[in-house]
């Protein structure tokens, strides 16, 4: 597994839900180009590419104590770690998404998506969301 080296509990569940996502991403059949990529007006946390077009993921994590909170939580619909990309953060992400264009010379198609993970990290399980094309 790879180390986490962001600080802090939030933190360190939200790189662990990346590495699930990468997971994720590589059994469907992704190929990682780059994680974590940092602007200071924001950050993307995956690019990866499938078939003829660019994605860039947003990675939302949350984390339960047991296997039955997260089920509790699924059934309720709460505690959806999708719901904490706002407007606001998708604009950030598309001036970000803009910036990896221009320095990549890119000019194919591209789309943003959000992976949804919720995890119980001391059972070691996860449940993922692929959201794909989110759009203002």
């Amino acid at each position: 597994m790879k180390q986490i080296y962001k600080k802090g509990l939030k933190n360190k569940i939200g790189a662990y839900g990346e590495i699930i996502a990468k997971r994720y991403l590589k059994k469907k059949g992704f190929k990682i180009i780059e994680d974590n990529y940092a602007k200071k007006w924001g950050e993307i946390d995956i690019i990866a590419s499938f078939e003829d077009k660019i994605f860039f993921l947003e990675v939302k994590t949350v984390s339960y104590e047991t296997k039955k909170d997260l089920h509790t939580a699924i059934v309720n619909n709460y505690w959806r770690p999708e719901e904490k990309v706002t407007n606001k953060k998708i604009r950030k992400l598309h001036r970000t998404i803009n910036s990896w264009l221009i320095e990549n010379n890119y000019t194919g198609l591209w789309q943003l998506d959000v992976i949804a993970v919720r995890v119980v990290t001391r059972e070691k399980y996860a449940t993922i969301k692929h959201i794909s094309n989110v759009i203002i």
